[in-house]
């Protein structure tokens, strides 16, 4: 397994984009960050161009942990969600 820093090393446009496939920008976007909030956008309908826009601007809007595997990407998950990909 691969362990990525997104703080250190942030992500490309096309790379948010592949890793949204599976999921939707919007899984992935930390609609309820503080950092969202500092920036006056907290409750705005926000589209996917800008999403990403901000995501990469500012990594804390990237929902965290993002757990690529296999071809899935679970975001935000949590230990049994990351245990049950991985029994299957």
């Amino acid at each position: 397994m691969e362990e990525r820093d997104y703080f250190k090393e942030p992500f490309s446009e096309s790379e948010l984009l592949e890793l949204a496939q599976g999921t939707g920008i919007s899984a992935m976007f930390a609609s309820r960050s503080p950092s969202l909030k500092k920036l006056g956008l907290a409750g705005k309908d926000l589209s996917d161009a800008e999403m990403v826009s901000l995501m990469l601007q500012e990594p804390r809007l990237v929902r965290r942990p993002l757990v690529h595997m296999d071809g899935k990407l679970l975001v935000g998950a949590n230990i049994k969600a990351v245990e049950a990909a991985l029994a299957e």
